[in-house]
């Protein structure tokens, strides 16, 4: 990268770390059950919601008690259960439609990131009808309150529940980008691990993968406090110890508690250090040939890891020996090697490949352009890549 390029790029990175302190992050307060979140709509005077979930989750009857809750209760639910994955424009503007001809005054996300994403996308459209999305991708453009927004994770894996940003496709184009702004942090969440118990072993271990990916990416980027390094660090640590026993055994409410939690931990740190390259290239591939995020996620972090090399073996080896992989006597290199092949054995035991069998040479190149684009300068990443270094990435999981 050119010098010009990269005094840019960590100027502007620069100036959002200083802003750190005084920017409004916020953590959504937590409830733990139906009756909790009744509790808080009337307190709001929220009478009439939308349930955003999508067919698999409704279909599995995880939403039927907190609906029937909400209609004893004399709450009005409206349920949208055509979220997609990686939702699209007319995705959310559909759920809209539903919103406004139902008179709702506020919003539930029931289910994984899809979910969350496509309920901040609808939050977002009702305070601003006159712009599309596609005018607030970016950051801080929306700048105005959305209506109440509770979000129920059934994956353990997202953070959405905790996060800024509301990442959408275009239904045309299929270009994918995050809108970014603080009122889309939810004001509530509620972690109940009893609905993520019947999780396939396969979701399970890529929405666990995606978590530690945000945690590591926190971890190792420029743009840290002592709070989100604490809960990187928290958050690995529970994932080194809960991911493969969730996969083995999806009925451990134990560890099925301490991913969710892990997952949230997460979630607050990246909200506030943002990501870095492995989550520009995995937007791009979700965008193009709609690749579940999480799976993504989970391929590309050894190898982006990798490529980074020694700039970030210190820290590989501090949450190495936070996470009980190795102690402190074992040489930096050493143990930062650890920590990648850890994740490697990971993912090889819950079933996840290498590489990507959708991935088009002619293609490269304009993928490459996208995360480019998405990562500079916003990404504090350990390392400035080019678009060519970015090219390399996806040549190395390019299956054959």
């Amino acid at each position: 990268m050119n010098i010009f390029k990269k005094l840019y790029c960590r100027t502007y990175q620069g100036v959002f770390r200083a802003l750190l302190p005084v920017l409004p992050y916020r953590q959504p307060k937590l409830l733990d059950s139906n009756e909790a979140i009744v509790s808080v709509l009337k307190e709001k005077g929220t009478l009439s919601v939308l349930l955003v979930t999508d067919k698999g989750i409704r279909g599995l009857g995880l939403t039927k008690s907190l609906e029937e809750c909400l209609t004893k209760n004399d709450i009005k639910v409206t349920v949208f259960d055509e979220t997609v994955a990686n939702p699209t424009t007319k995705n959310v503007e559909d759920a809209v439609k539903v919103y406004k001809e139902n008179a709702c005054q506020g919003l539930i996300a029931f289910g994984g990131g899809s979910a969350m994403d496509c309920a901040k996308g609808v939050g977002v459209r009702i305070v601003k009808p006159k712009k599309s999305l596609g005018k607030m991708k970016g950051v801080l453009k929306v700048r105005k309150k959305l209506p109440l927004l509770i979000a129920i994770p059934t994956t353990a894996g997202t953070g959405s529940e905790t996060t800024l940003a509301s990442v959408i496709t275009d239904s045309e184009t299929r270009h994918k980008y995050a809108i970014n702004d603080f009122p889309l942090i939810p004001a509530y969440a509620s972690l109940m691990p009893e609905l993520t118990l019947g999780l396939p072993a396969s979701i399970t271990a890529t929405t666990g993968m995606d978590a530690l990916t945000h945690a590591v990416e926190a971890y190792i980027g420029r743009s840290t406090t002592k709070k989100t390094r604490k809960y990187a660090l928290d958050a690995v640590k529970m994932i080194f110890e809960n991911l493969e026993r969730a996969v083995s055994d999806g009925k451990n409410l134990e560890a099925r508690t301490n991913m969710l939690h892990a997952s949230y931990k997460a979630g607050v740190a990246f909200t506030m250090s943002y990501v870095g390259y492995v989550h520009a290239v995995a937007h791009s591939l979700g965008g193009k040939y709609n690749v579940a995020h999480g799976l993504a996620n989970a391929i590309l972090l050894p190898v982006v890891l990798k490529k980074y090399g020694r700039k970030i073996f210190k820290k590989l080896w501090k949450m190495g020996v936070y996470a009980g992989l190795f102690d402190k006597s074992t040489p930096i290199e050493v143990g930062a090697k650890i920590f990648i092949e850890k994740i490697e054995g990971m993912n090889e035991k819950m079933g996840i490949g290498k590489s990507f069998d959708c991935i088009n040479e002619e293609d490269i190149k304009a993928l490459a352009r996208t995360a480019e684009h998405e990562a500079n300068p916003l990404y504090p990443v350990p390392v400035l890549w080019t678009r060519k270094q970015l090219e390399e990435i996806y040549r190395e999981v390019k299956n054959g």
